[in-house]
């Protein structure tokens, strides 16, 4: 069964929000998952304050835990912190 990354993302310092995405997208994809949403044009329509939103598909539950708590997801994460406030949520689909 599919799985999914949905990360909501308010930006604070795109540099250093820049150096994250560089480092995370090959580690995502070296755990198969497949950006199906990188932070295009939204409307939030109820609830607001997160500018951008993400959703990547993985082919398990599995491969997107570990992909997330892998070593160099970790070491892209640490650019995260200072630059940006997220809600992260892997979640099992069809």
């Amino acid at each position: 069964m599919k799985a999914y990354w949905v990360v909501r993302a308010r930006i604070s310092d795109p540099d250093e929000y820049g150096i994250y995405r560089e480092l995370a997208g090959p580690v995502v994809a070296a755990f198969n998952g497949v950006f199906l949403s990188r932070g295009g044009p939204q409307e939030e329509v109820e609830g607001s304050g997160y500018q951008r939103t993400v959703i990547v598909e993985f082919n398990s539950y599995d491969e997107a835990t570990s992909c997330y708590y892998s070593k160099d997801y970790q070491k892209a994460l640490e650019h995260t912190k200072n630059s940006s406030e997220r809600l992260f949520s892997i979640v099992e689909g069809v």
